[in-house]
């Protein structure tokens, strides 16, 4: 005879406890977090190998210096060749147009990835202006959708498109938090069972493998010896809304330009008119930059920001300027490459050029607010934005100005065109 406090049977729809559901997506995981960041250290290691042969000992056997305005134009104009061969004549076209491509998205065959890793190496080697993270994530999705399709087919496809942007994205930025809050961002706009944090356990188990699987093999940092703000202002806090807003303002003008550009480079119709054209492009830009405006841009911020004061106003608006025009053409002709990184770099300078002009504005104010800026409108990603000029920053008293200053440039970026396309060539807002 039943009692009153006996438990109810289960209906027969009833979801398994969350523990049982959750506790199988631990192992898969952590070797989704492993291989997605040995994959990214393999190619940016190779990468750094091939670019200290192209720019330190073959000019340097050849007589000539390895940023003078003729070899930056030489080598910029072949990679755009080196990169057209692969996108003409390796079997998969080194993916998809990248100006339609965003972080993530859906599994690419597996015979792209070859070409489109080989395109993206070639690029950063090369010093275009474009950053590792688009391609290297679009490879480990194909990857590890692939091989956990064939070992596990009744797992959905989304799954491991989850678990794969996240664990290289924690790779990326040496530490989960990014992955969580780029994450937090894409999920809880989907429907889907369980809280925000269930549907985040796993990838932030595959993101937190990745980042310390960077940590120990690599040891990333993204601290640019910036003096620490330690007891922020009114007078800080309106400059980051200054700078913030302004930046954002600046970042914009490259997303209303992108459709154009774009246009422009397909008409030329074959790959080895548009990467070579970019390629030239791109060098002309770099001589009139300067070196710093080559390659992805972390390690060019580092140095940026190591000489605060010996730049002059006019040297950092070149700077940024022209890194922004590189972003644009490298982006619109056709390379392979993310634009996070050098949206980081043109940030720093925009800052770093109000700093200038303004010297009273704190240097850390001034580049994480030039950063936060550009990378709202570059990116329209928030909290990957307010995560990367805080860490920058290197300073916690920052977090809650860049909150603060974060609110009015999302008014300026939201609803604007944004620095993707669509498969029409019409930007996205």
């Amino acid at each position: 005879m039943a009692t009153d406090h006996a438990p109810p049977a289960p209906s027969p729809g009833a979801a398994e406890p969350p523990l049982r559901v959750l506790l199988p997506q631990v192992l898969p995981a952590l070797l989704v977090g492993v291989v997605a960041s040995l994959l990214y250290l393999g190619i940016s290691a190779l990468a750094e190998e091939f670019q200290d042969v192209l720019w330190d000992d073959l000019p340097d056997a050849l007589g000539i210096g390895g940023y003078s305005s003729v070899w930056m134009i030489s080598m910029l104009t072949a990679t755009g060749i080196a990169v057209g061969l692969v996108v003409w004549k390796v079997p998969g076209h080194a993916g998809p147009d990248p100006a339609s491509v965003g972080l993530g998205g859906a599994p690419l065959a597996i015979g792209v990835v070859p070409g489109l890793l080989l395109a993206s190496t070639l690029a950063l080697a090369g010093g275009v202006s474009l950053g590792p993270e688009n391609p290297i994530i679009a490879s480990n999705i194909a990857l590890i959708y692939w091989c956990g399709h064939k070992i596990s087919p009744s797992v959905p496809a989304a799954a491991w498109v989850v678990l794969a942007s996240a664990a290289t994205i924690g790779a990326l930025f040496g530490t989960p938090v990014a992955a969580a809050l780029i994450l937090s961002e894409a999920l809880a706009s989907r429907p889907g069972s369980g809280s925000l944090w269930d549907r985040l356990f796993a990838p932030l188990v595959a993101a937190g493998a990745g980042a310390l699987t960077t940590q120990l093999l690599a040891e990333p940092t993204f601290d640019m010896g910036l003096p620490p703000l330690d007891d922020p202002g009114f007078g800080d806090l309106l400059a980051a809304l200054v700078i913030t807003s302004a930046a954002a303002v600046f970042g914009l003008a490259s997303c209303y330009l992108f459709p154009y550009a774009h246009v422009a480079f397909r008409r030329l119709r074959h790959p080895m008119l548009m990467l070579p054209l970019g390629g030239l492009a791109l060098g002309l830009l770099g001589a009139v930059g300067g070196h710093l405006t080559l390659f992805k841009g972390l390690e060019e911020v580092k140095e940026l920001t190591a000489s605060i004061g010996s730049w002059s106003s006019g040297e950092l608006a070149r700077m940024a300027v022209v890194k922004l025009v590189a972003l644009l053409v490298a982006a619109s002709c056709g390379f392979r490459g993310g634009r996070i990184f050098p949206a980081v770099f043109i940030g720093s300078a925009f800052g770093l050029l109000a700093q200038a002009l303004v010297p009273e504005v704190h240097p850390a104010v001034a580049v994480s607010s030039g950063v936060l800026g550009v990378l709202l409108a570059t990116t329209r990603q928030g909290w990957l934005s307010l995560f990367t000029g805080a860490v920058l920053a290197a300073s916690p008293a920052m977090l809650a100005v860049l909150c603060v200053a974060t609110l009015p440039a999302w008014l300026i970026v939201t609803g604007r065109p944004q620095l993707e396309l669509d498969k029409a060539g019409n930007a996205l807002r």
